[in-house]
């Protein structure tokens, strides 16, 4: 090991998108206009679900879940890119730089958790409609989320022991706006082929095993779909999933794009800038998604606002 690296005193510069000064105050003013629809808008989903009592459902109770982790995944990112543009000061400590590590792939690996859980919740109530209320009881829904943060906890646990046995050297310039895992593994000093088969490993694991769940979840729910007689029905059986099936491929489309499109053109900095989309505006749009698509939750959010509801 080059004996000028010493990972006890290490710190890490944030690059970010641009090093423009004119361009800083653009970023910044879109940055925080971002993260605070982000936080105010979930913020409005939770409170919709917890004030009505016609909310209080499995498919509304992960639903808030969802919105509580997206208001922390966006957290754990943008306040740190925003104060470093403010104070012009790109310095992230190697301690601050392992714990957003870690809080990242916690809120991550939950929204892919609970996103495979809500298309169990839908395949139950579209194909095992008389059993709904039985299978769904809040036992077996409070199970389902404390698992999947029980599971959550110990992947990023694990991902971040692994990153404390590397060391790096000195100043390392990080070409992103957070310390994104596989971004630190390239620009590590020491070995780091063991850290790389448990990342895939838990990637395989933690998000390909969810994945096929919400497939085949969809596979039944479109059998039970087309075995309804009227289009009516089927128009209204589906509208049910459709606010989730958005938010699925709008998290793992943009997700898988970021990492496709980073391999292809081996660009950190297009990575970067393409990593907006599932770290800041899909947790963006999914509060105006279930709004907009589902009439419980707007009258919900009109009493909340005062608006009379017919």
């Amino acid at each position: 090991m080059d004996p000028g690296n010493d990972t006890g005193t290490s710190q890490f510069l944030l690059m970010g998108f641009s090093e423009e000064p004119e361009l800083q105050p653009l970023i910044f003013g879109l940055f925080l206009s971002m993260y605070l629809i982000t936080v105010f808008g979930n913020l409005l989903i939770i409170l919709a679900v917890s004030s009505d009592s016609r909310l209080h459902t499995p498919m509304y109770f992960f639903l808030a879940n969802l919105s509580f982790v997206d208001i922390c995944f966006t957290s754990t990112t943008i306040p740190k890119m925003l104060v470093n543009i403010q104070t012009q000061n790109k310095v992230i400590t190697y301690e601050d730089c392992i714990t957003q590590i870690y809080f990242f792939i916690l809120f991550a690996v939950m929204d892919v958790f609970l996103l495979s859980v809500m298309a169990y919740d839908r395949f139950v109530a579209i194909c095992h409609p008389l059993h709904y209320t039985i299978i769904m009881n809040p036992q077996l829904c409070g199970l389902l989320v404390l698992v999947s943060w029980i599971m959550c906890v110990l992947n990023s646990l694990l991902q971040s022991l692994m990153m404390l046995r590397l060391s790096f050297c000195t100043q390392v310039e990080i070409p992103h706006f957070f310390c994104e895992l596989n971004e630190m593994l390239q620009l590590a000093c020491s070995d780091t082929f063991l850290n790389n088969v448990v990342m895939y490993l838990a990637a395989v694991l933690l998000g390909g095993g969810p994945f096929a769940g919400i497939l085949y979840s969809y596979s039944k729910i479109v059998s039970s779909i087309r075995g309804i007689a009227s289009a009516k029905g089927k128009f209204k059986t589906f509208s049910t999933c459709a606010s989730h099936l958005s938010v699925v491929c709008l998290f793992y489309c943009t997700m898988l794009g970021v990492y496709l499109s980073s391999a292809a053109t081996q660009s950190s900095h297009s990575s970067a800038t393409a990593s907006v989309m599932y770290t800041v505006v899909t947790p963006m749009l999914n509060p105006f998604i279930y709004s907009l698509r589902n009439r419980d939750i707007k009258s919900a959010l009109k009493r909340i606002v005062g608006v009379q509801v017919m």
